[in-house]
């Protein structure tokens, strides 16, 4: 164990007591070898594990330095120079780093005893660690000004051991200095990205294939496509032009140019990654912004969302703090530590590195409802720590500080690179510091740090589905009519009977059948596609008149439209015919609800007014004025299968029992019969007024879904009648609807994927969250929704989320995936209204104009529209020049600001 006095290092074989020198080849040119050798001293210590040691040149290397149960420094190194603004390599099983400059340190990571490998040859520091795809024969590059030399580890470890010295082989020289290595996907070529260049050197015969140019900056990382291993993207940072940076797509078999998109930041990008599931580009700048791109055939690298990461980490700690005030005294000790410093976060956190992040194993206990393979998550290494990011939602799963541990050597990072292990449970990190010469390799627990941070069984005890019987202090209470009723006298009733004889039963006409064996009804198609085009067009009304809010009945035969002239119109599924017009209210109609049965309609309107129609006739049945509320009514619908009806009014949730008379006397027909009364008030926490309630009506159910004001999401039991959970900032603005995944009465899903519902807010996309965990499961943010209010509704599968847009289109998202599957063209201003057909693949829409000028208009579907299995309406919101439409599955209805007699609306339909 005697260290080399040539280089400094040495290792010892302690089965032959072997000692190997350090060799290496002081001059190199391409197609050379490079000789290297591997180093290190073995000592074991009395009581001690095995100890790996380096002499004072080299620094200290040591391993197993314990610092908690979710981090353990198995490495720590101090190096000659600083290694910071390096590109660090981790795989499976090794990690490699420059050591001393111009040395490259290759470490097993499952086995710290292992020793480590040590490979020389470069003159100048190394730049740049990239290792090999394939895991036999495993490759490792790295690159300086002088050399670019490929490594194969098997054989250089194998030649260590016989004593011989390794070899690297030269794959390029003088190149400049190198910012980012990368290899193809078959280890065939790799990527050197020098200055503003990138090299495509060929690995087999060590010749350059193309230079590919552009960049008006360095070029700092480059991926190869993994499903189009011809295409390789790559970002830049452009100083002098201030310092803004330019993704860009490659042909490198062709070495052209095929995509370059605009300017997306000041700060440059800084790292890259490319994840083949959900087909997306993710990039992260030195601001601590990551940029997201959809990378789907058609979407033309639409940038999908923007991620601020400190934001991000200042609202992941307020919910984890949140969480834990719910939680015991024994339940908080876990998170806490650390979370005091949680918002002492740097002006900006620098993405120094991505990477996989493999927790299948920690999602799916959770996550029923949606496939765990379809949710992908990430590494994000930063200066001040590292996070975990779900690509599905676009949250933070986990966030680790370094300075959080105070047994971690390094604080402050200046390089980073982390890969997960095989099952996910563990990952390794790579650091070096910013303002010194360490290098740490660290053990993370990923799967103990992700359910550390996370609430402990949060949602367990709600579902829409009841799972208990109504308590008798419920609101929800009642008695059947039946019960209710005055028996008759039981010695009159006995009289009757005398009076009745047994008569033979005997039918004089032909007896209508039950149904049994009849043709049933026509069930909804799972497995229908979405629509994709235009089908019919219709007229509703002329004037300045907007369309407000649409909604199917739930037998499917009747659409409901509230307009902002006051009226509300019903018009058969099929738009034939002349529409009923339901007139009364002094203010545009904001809501439209029809009962279970289908026989009334509810609305509500901006005068403070609730009014319930009777379908038959279009008479009004029971009007509730200010009187009653404290509040206007901003949202209203029917409840507990028709018996309640369930409003908000202010920052209060009322339950109304009514009563409609169904007969009128002749002479006293203007006198209202009808009576309604409340019988349970709640308010939310905080007293903040209630933006949007969404119910269950079409089976009993004991939760209600309110949105605050101050961006919190509220769920009332109301057979307990208390506020059972919130979720705190669920949108970075106030929510504006809520709709839960209600299904229809034409098909029937999985009980668990009742517990679904959807969440939006202007500015900040569509959110699809699980009643059981409290969690957002989805993100959908590919739609513009900047200035106006947007609808939303979910398809009676539960397979889409229609959603309206700014740039005139209707957008059609699949729960699977955080991209849209369909957009639909045809409209021509802003989209803010979808529904969809409960008994047909129709879905539908409207829109509401910011002038109302002209007119508004119902899309519907034609007889041929109506067989095929998707049809889809909608409609448009209009400025100033522009036209509203209003869509519904298989529907749309529109109003234009355009001086024209009448508008167009339109539907959509798919062939068989």
């Amino acid at each position: 164990m005697v260290p080399s006095a040539g280089a400094g290092l040495a290792i010892t074989d302690p089965s032959t007591d072997r000692l190997w020198e350090v060799l290496f080849c002081p001059f190199a040119s391409r197609g050379t070898t490079v000789r290297s050798s591997e180093q290190g001293v073995l000592s074991r210590k009395r009581g001690r594990e095995p100890r790996l040691e380096m002499g004072d040149p080299q620094g200290n290397l040591c391993t197993d330095a314990g610092v908690g149960d979710l981090v353990t420094e198995k490495c720590l190194v101090a190096s000659k120079g600083p290694a910071r603004r390096v590109q660090l390599a981790c795989s499976g099983q090794y990690c490699a780093f420059p050591l001393d400059g111009n040395a490259l340190c290759v470490w097993n990571t499952d086995d710290p005893s292992y020793q480590p490998l040590t490979l020389r040859g470069h003159h100048e520091p190394i730049t740049a660690v990239a290792f090999g795809n394939a895991v036999s024969p495993l490759l490792v590059c790295s690159a300086s000004r002088d050399y670019v030399i490929m490594w194969t580890l098997d054989e250089c470890r194998q030649k260590a051991l016989q004593g011989l010295t390794p070899r690297g082989v030269v794959m390029g020289t003088l190149l400049g200095k190198v910012l980012c290595l990368r290899l193809s996907p078959d280890d065939r070529a790799v990527a050197v990205c020098a200055g503003k260049k990138i090299f495509m050197l060929d690995t087999e015969s060590q010749s350059t294939r193309a230079e590919l140019e552009g960049h008006r900056g360095a070029v700092t990382a480059a991926e190869f496509c993994l499903w189009q291993t011809h295409l390789i993207i790559s970002v830049s940072e452009d100083r002098s032009f201030k310092k803004r940076v330019f993704p860009k797509v490659w042909d490198h078999h062709m070495g052209s140019l095929i995509y370059n998109s605009s300017v997306l930041t000041a700060s440059p990008l800084l790292s890259l990654l490319i994840d083949a599931e959900s087909r997306q580009l993710v990039t992260g700048c030195a601001n601590g912004q990551l940029w997201i791109f959809s990378l789907v055939e058609g979407h033309h690298y639409r940038c999908v969302t923007r991620v601020d990461l400190k934001k991000k980490s200042e609202s992941f700690f307020r919910r984890v703090e949140s969480r834990l005030c719910s939680l015991p005294e024994e339940g908080q000790r876990v998170c806490t530590d650390g979370l005091e410093k949680g918002e002492e976060v740097e002006a900006s956190l620098p993405v120094l590195g991505l990477g996989p992040c493999d927790l299948s194993l920690v999602l799916p206990a959770e996550c029923g409802c949606l496939p765990s393979e379809n949710t992908t998550c990430l590494w994000i290494g930063s200066s001040a720590g590292l996070f975990i990011f779900n690509l599905a939602n676009f949250e933070l799963e986990a966030v680790l500080h370094y300075k959080d541990f105070r047994s971690s050597s390094i604080q402050v990072a200046g390089s980073c690179a982390v890969m997960s292990k095989v099952g996910g449970e563990k990952a390794v990190c790579l650091l070096t510091s910013l303002c010194g010469c360490k290098i740490a390799l660290l053990e993370i627990y990923a799967a103990a740090l992700v359910r550390s941070q996370r609430g402990h069984n949060a949602g367990r005890d709600l579902s829409v589905l009841p799972r208990a019987h109504v308590l008798s202090t419920s609101p929800l209470y009642f008695r059947p009519a039946e019960e209710n009723r005055t028996q008759p006298a039981p010695q009159r009733q006995s009289a009757m009977r005398s009076t009745i004889k047994d008569q033979p039963l005997v039918f004089h006409s032909k007896v209508r059948s039950s149904g049994y064996a009849s043709t049933p009804h026509k069930e909804y198609p799972l497995e229908s596609s979405p629509p994709t085009k235009v089908h019919k067009q219709r007229v509703i009304a002329h004037g300045p008149v907007a369309v407000s809010c649409v909604q199917y009945s739930g037998d499917g035969r009747w659409l409901a439209c509230g307009l902002a002239n006051h009226l509300s119109l019903v018009f058969r599924a099929d738009l034939t015919g002349t529409p009923a017009v339901f007139s009364g209210h002094d203010g545009a109609v904001s809501t439209v609800c029809w009962s279970h049965d289908g026989r009334w309609l509810l609305s509500t309107s901006r005068d403070g007014t609730l009014r319930l129609w009777s379908l038959r006739g279009a008479e009004l049945a029971l009007c509730v004025g200010k009187d009653v509320f404290s509040k206007p009514a901003r949202s209203a619908q029917f409840y507990y299968i028709d018996t309640f009806i369930l409003l908000s009014s202010g920052p209060e949730l009322q339950l109304l029992k009514y009563h409609v008379a169904t007969c009128r006397d002749g002479i006293q027909r203007y006198k209202q019969k009808s009576r309604c009364k409340g019988v349970f008030r709640l308010p939310t926490t905080g007293m903040t007024e209630i933006t949007s309630l969404s119910a269950v009506n079409d089976f009993y159910s004991y939760l209600v879904l309110t949105a605050g004001r101050n961006r919190t999401l509220e769920v009332f039991d109301l057979n307990a009648g208390c506020s059972a959970a919130t979720i705190i900032e669920a949108h970075s603005r106030p929510v504006h609807q809520i709709c839960q995944n209600k299904g229809s009465s034409f098909m029937t899903q999985q009980h668990q994927f009742y517990n679904l519902f959807a969440t939006t807010a202007t500015g900040d996309g569509i959110k699809l969250w699980d009643l059981r965990t409290l969690r957002c499961e989805r993100c959908f943010e590919g739609h513009p929704n900047h200035g106006y209010p947007c609808g939303i509704a979910f398809s009676p599968c539960g397979r889409y989320v229609a959603s309206g847009a700014e740039d005139r289109h209707v957008y059609m998202y699949d729960v699977g995936s955080s991209t849209f599957s369909h957009r639909l063209a045809g409209h021509t201003d802003t989209v803010t209204g979808v529904a969809f057909s409960p008994s047909a693949p129709q879905p539908g829409s409207c829109a509401r104009p910011r002038v109302m000028e002209v007119g508004t208009h119902l899309l519907s579907p034609c007889s041929a529209a109506l067989e095929a299995p998707w049809t889809l309406g909608h409609g448009l919101a209009s400025g100033d020049t522009g036209c509203r439409r209003h869509r519904c599955d298989g529907l749309v209805m529109s109003s234009t600001t355009e001086p024209r007699p009448s508008t167009e609306a339109l539907t959509w339909l798919i062939p068989r």
